[in-house]
């Protein structure tokens, strides 16, 4: 029961920092344009 007042704690500080990375990535545009690398292997103009 001990171990509660630990890891209750520890995991709210996980969940906070994954979502603050997370913001972080939305707030710098990480993820957008996710099909560009690949649309650029399809539209290869050199490979012809």
């Amino acid at each position: 029961m001990d171990i509660l007042f630990l890891l209750i704690p520890l995991s709210l500080v996980l969940v906070f920092a994954i979502a603050a990375v997370f913001w972080w990535a939305l707030a710098h545009r990480q993820f957008d344009q996710l099909d560009q690398a690949a649309q650029a292997l399809i539209d290869d103009q050199d490979a012809a």
